[in-house]
């Protein structure tokens, strides 16, 4: 049964009334059979059809919007909340959330012909996390797993519970570049990773002694910790850089186990440094980026 309220439903008192009766009949028939108490119509009538009117002037046919804005030539940007392996679809079911946050599902979700996607950006930590239960094959535990957790803030934004950590898992990140069509990735947070004397990134998975897509854990050198609050400006400069130097292995490694170009690799601050340090940190990838191989774009990312 398709007894859902939508906004079109909302914002037409008449429409939304017929609806809500519909609805809240079959719901209450429930609730009784529950052992609860029903829900009172005219309450939840009375204070749904002021929302309605709110928000009315707000509402129209988005695909229209979206397409208009599209053929005279505006840019459109759509952002996926979540990841990939969370698609109700296509996810690690059932511990997915109950939609798609695939590029692929930007037409559906949206109304707009799939002939206007240009290109599709990933976004992803140079390390895994999840949140709450579910299948996690390259997961930490111990001294590590709390190192990368404290030094990246990795806490629930809302609940603060801790989210559970692991290694880079290509795999995953293999799968979730087919599904969503990615043709372009951003690597956050590979400073997270500073300090550790080895890296880890999975390739490849073993179940019942046979290995699917590489499967082992493969070592990677670490490289050695900083300390943003004994240093220079100019010290943590060269840090830095070296830090980022010392990653583009790392990153050039990961970049071959699955076959796509890393764009944009640079977009990472320690929330320690002060805008006026970012600037000089910056002007430092200006004006010595080249030797090192640096993207031209670095300041304009640095500071996003």
């Amino acid at each position: 049964n398709r007894i859902g309220i939508r906004i079109a439903d909302l914002i037409q008192p008449e429409i939304f009334k017929e609806a809500l009766h519909q609805t809240l009949t079959i719901k209450n028939m429930e609730l009784q059979m529950l052992g609860e108490e029903p829900l009172n119509f005219d309450e939840i009538y009375n204070e749904y059809v002021e929302y309605g009117k709110q928000i009315k002037p707000f509402v129209c046919d988005t695909s229209l919007l979206l397409e208009e804005e599209i053929e005279k030539g505006s840019k459109v940007l759509f952002e996926g909340a979540q990841g990939v392996m969370l698609c109700v679809d296509h996810g690690t079911y059932p511990y997915v959330t109950s939609s798609s946050p695939t590029g692929v599902s930007v037409p559906v979700n949206t109304g707009i012909a799939p002939r206007y996607i240009d290109n599709i950006l990933g976004i992803c930590k140079a390390y895994n996390t999840r949140v709450g239960e579910g299948p996690f094959p390259t997961e930490i535990q111990g001294e590590i797993g709390n190192f990368i957790r404290e030094r990246g803030h990795e806490y629930g934004t809302v609940t603060k519970r801790p989210r559970r950590v692991g290694w880079l898992d290509c795999v995953a990140l293999n799968y979730a570049r087919r599904i969503s069509g990615i043709n372009y990735l951003s690597l956050m947070l590979f400073d997270v990773l500073t300090g550790l004397d080895t890296i880890k990134i999975c390739y490849a998975y073993e179940l019942d002694g046979k290995q699917y897509n590489y499967i082992y854990i493969k070592k990677n050198d670490g490289w050695s910790a900083f300390h943003e609050d004994t240093f220079s400006p100019l010290t943590k400069n060269i840090e830095i850089l070296d830090l980022i130097v010392k990653g583009k292995n790392y990153k050039e490694r990961k970049s071959n186990l699955y076959d796509l170009a890393i764009d944009y690799q640079y977009n990472f601050a320690p929330l320690s440094w002060s805008y006026g340090e970012l600037v000089d940190i910056c002007d430092f990838f200006e004006k010595n980026g080249k030797r090192y191989g640096l993207l031209k774009e670095f300041r304009e990312n640095a500071i996003c």
